[in-house]
């Protein structure tokens, strides 16, 4: 049993697939067939753009109904392309889960998807499509906009949003694969810089015709107690998973910890299953106690970061890299005008993660000094820019952060190992 998972794609299909199973189950624990439904209708229909908490204009277990089916799509998308889950395939996944709960679902992130596989056929050129049309989903809102936030005839609204999302998928890949270079790999989220240059292309566009997008901030209260113990209780389950498979030990571990996660390290293919399952169920424990232990809210937005952190915890990602950055978001957070507890502020310091490359190649101190450049940066007007139609807003500014300090970092510290790009 236990070398069929480690080895075997079935099982890491298969334990996708529970997960799945365990989000469409729980929806209803938390609400009726029929309110879910009516939730469903709504998170279908809703803009989505940034901030738009289903569980606040929806309901939870409409957002976990919707998570279940977002899982079910990425999981279909893996059958048909026979794609093998590698580690960016685990943190796509783990992201779409968590963008389940704000701003994706099914009807928006369908023709993304479709444009990323269409420039693929047309292209005739050989790639892994499938990463880049998951995390390309982060243009979901721009679908749902287009489609139901213009006030257009029902029909034209819809063929309009799926050809404006088609064709943002359709340049996905080709402008990913550019954008990596402006950060040098010190951001993991490329595709979110991506997004955010191609939804900002689009709202010039909506601009021009006095197609007006308001940025919105619609968030939740008062789920704490039930969503910190699911969290707790899932990251703790994979946690004893991953110590198992490594026969009950911590060997690799620190290692994994001396990587600097720079271009996106593939934990997977360096280090032992269970060390990886380890590392990432750390990830989210270390996340989900930062959201309770300065007093913010365990909504859809903020668990959305959770599950994020968690997938990169595959990718990049280590305790060690990581909190640094929480530490520097904090400090000037709590010194700034920001109010550290508010779900931007925690959004902030989830998603600044992005930035982990930068604390572990150039070491801690930097590590703190990016996450304070970090959240000054991404909550002021950076979103206008595409008015919140990006949902990777963060891997966003994010690449603008890399790309001033990386150059900066590279005179002021030696570091003769790693200098090619991963």
């Amino acid at each position: 049993m236990r070398l069929f998972l480690k080895s075997d794609q079935r099982a890491i299909n298969y334990s996708f697939f529970m997960l799945a199973v365990l989000l469409f189950l729980l929806a209803f624990i938390w609400n009726t067939p029929l309110e879910i439904w009516k939730g469903s209708r709504i998170i279908f229909t809703a803009p989505g753009n940034l901030i738009t908490d289903y569980f606040k204009i929806a309901n939870v277990g409409a957002a976990f109904m919707n998570g279940a089916l977002m899982l079910f799509q990425a999981l279909f998308v893996l059958k048909i392309s026979k794609t093998k889950v590698n580690s960016m395939i685990v943190a796509a996944i783990f992201t779409i889960v968590g963008f389940s709960f704000f701003g994706k679902n099914l009807y928006n992130s369908t023709s993304i998807i479709l444009g990323v596989y269409l420039y693929y056929r047309v292209s005739k050129i050989p790639f892994n499509w499938v990463p880049i049309a998951l995390f390309g989903t982060a243009l979901g809102p721009l679908v749902s906009v287009v489609s139901f936030g213009f006030s257009l005839p029902t029909i034209t609204g819809l063929l309009l949003g799926n050809l404006v999302g088609m064709i943002a998928g359709f340049f996905m890949p080709i402008l990913s694969q550019h954008f990596v270079k402006f950060h040098q790999g010190f951001s993991l989220y490329n595709i979110g810089f991506t997004a955010g240059m191609i939804g900002s292309f689009f709202m010039a566009i909506f601009q021009s015709f006095e197609l007006k997008v308001t940025p919105v901030y619609l968030v939740s209260q008062g789920h704490n107690r039930e969503m910190s113990l699911f969290l707790i209780l899932l990251f703790s389950l994979i946690f004893f998973l991953g110590w198992w498979l490594n026969d009950f030990s911590l060997v690799g571990f620190s290692s994994l910890l001396k990587e600097s996660g720079r271009g996106g390290s593939d934990y997977f293919s360096q280090f032992e299953k269970g060390v990886v399952l380890m590392n990432m169920s750390l990830l989210g424990l270390i996340s989900t106690g930062y959201v309770l232990c300065i007093g913010g809210e365990l909504n859809g937005p903020t668990i959305g970061g959770v599950f994020t952190v968690f997938g990169f915890g595959a990718v990049g990602k280590h305790i060690k890299n990581v909190i640094p950055i929480l530490v520097g978001v904090f400090i000037v957070g709590y010194f700034s005008a920001h109010d550290v507890s508010s779900t931007a502020a925690i959004l902030a310091a989830l998603f600044g993660t992005t930035l982990a490359p930068i604390s572990g190649y150039y070491g801690p101190i930097f590590g703190v000094l990016a996450g304070g450049i970090f959240i000054m940066f991404t909550t002021n007007s950076l979103a206008q820019l595409h008015a919140g139609m990006n949902l990777y807003n963060n891997g966003f500014a994010g690449g603008f952060v890399a790309a001033v300090m990386a150059p900066i970092l590279d005179k002021l510290v030696s570091r003769p190992k790693e200098k090619n790009l991963k």
